[in-house]
């Protein structure tokens, strides 16, 4: 036979017209095949070496074999640590994933989710925290459904105020127990590099913070709470203008691990030494960051077993989805009223070097 082999040389080979043949290769998200039929299409294709067109496998199914996923920066560790258990689960179910990245940019977010739905994702995977801003969410809510009304499943790691099943972690009951621990170890004043303010998980984090150190009759000053971004700059910058003001903290308390770092860089930048000069505490526990020096003070978050288990939400209808580490264990998921699984990850502490205690004065620069 000469030039390529088609669809319709299986087709005749196998006695059978060209629909059936496409049907029993390609897959039907309507009709199925009888067993005897699709077994001698297949060892047609077998004996003429057809290799089947993935497109036109998606056009029949109505989906690809591909598994979407949005997160907001993959160079940020919080986020490749995610992709990394959201890579190993979609193997296991015989999937590809295709990345997309926002850059922190909502309106870009709707944009790749609209483009996974455009090329038949057979899932997606939302990871980041999301914003206090009505019109974005109402636009993600809308692209969102689109895609699911046409067959399409969704999972989210984020706050739950979508009606999608969802991970989330337990950040303001984490960031609690953080201050709390800090306030063990003796510290009295207290800073945060609070991430944007409308930012949730930035938010959740801050306010579970103060609310633990309320608890304790403690308090943030004002001046004390910096808005910044939420990258490892804006923990830099936000070191820079606290060390620079009036600041009387003994420790500052950055809502995530890469601002810590950041927090950490600007301090030594500016000749005071992390844990002897002033205490430094993160959240996530990111692995990238275990080995710096001082060992940073944390709230630890099982990141690649929550991608791996917003995955199997992702991909398993109406029913309790795999269990990693004991993630989706009756005592954190729980069926809200629209039907959609909830998913509530709780974090643990690991106090390192950088929050020793306090020092006998204040770390400032003039």
């Amino acid at each position: 036979m000469s030039g390529p082999v088609t669809l319709s040389d299986v087709a005749r080979v196998a006695g059978v017209s060209l629909a059936t043949a496409s049907r029993a290769i390609n897959g039907s998200a309507t009709r199925t095949v009888r067993s005897e039929l699709r077994e001698k299409v297949l060892a047609a294709a077998a004996e003429l070496q057809y290799a089947p067109n993935a497109n036109a496998q998606a056009m029949a199914r109505g989906q690809t074999t591909a598994l979407g996923l949005i997160v907001h920066d993959i160079a940020d560790p919080y986020f490749s640590s995610i992709a990394a258990g959201v890579t190993d689960a979609a193997e296991s179910a015989g999937l590809m994933v295709t990345l997309g990245s926002t850059q922190h940019d909502p309106e870009r977010e709707v944009a790749l989710l609209q483009v996974l739905h455009r090329q038949r994702a057979r899932a997606i995977v939302v990871a980041g925290g999301r914003h206090d801003d009505e019109e974005v969410n109402t636009a993600l809510s809308r692209a969102l459904a689109s895609y699911r009304m046409a067959g399409g499943t969704v999972a989210m790691i984020s706050q739950p105020v979508f009606d999608v099943d969802t991970v989330a972690i337990d950040n303001a009951e984490s960031a609690g127990q953080l201050a709390q621990a800090l306030v063990g170890r003796g510290y009295r004043q207290f800073a945060v590099l609070g991430g944007p303010k409308d930012h949730l998980t930035a938010r959740e984090r801050r306010d579970g913070f103060a609310a633990a150190l309320a608890g304790q009759g403690l308090q943030v000053d004002d001046q004390d709470t910096i808005e910044c971004a939420f990258t490892r700059d804006g923990g830099y910058s936000g070191m820079q203008r606290l060390l620079a003001g009036r600041t009387s903290a003994q420790v500052v308390f950055a809502v995530n691990d890469v601002m810590a770092l950041g927090a950490m860089a600007a301090a030594r930048d500016a000749g005071v030494e992390v844990g002897r000069g002033i205490g430094i505490a993160g959240f996530d526990d990111i692995a990238t960051l275990r080995d710096v020096t001082p060992g940073l003070t944390t709230v630890q978050v099982p990141l690649v077993a929550i991608g791996a288990l917003a995955t199997n939400l992702a991909l398993v209808h109406h029913e309790a989805p795999a269990q990693h580490g004991g993630l989706a264990d009756a005592e954190h998921l729980t069926t809200r009223r629209d039907g959609t699984r909830l998913v509530r990850v709780p974090g643990s502490l690991v106090m390192r070097d950088s929050t020793p205690g306090p020092a006998t004065s204040p770390a400032r620069i003039s």
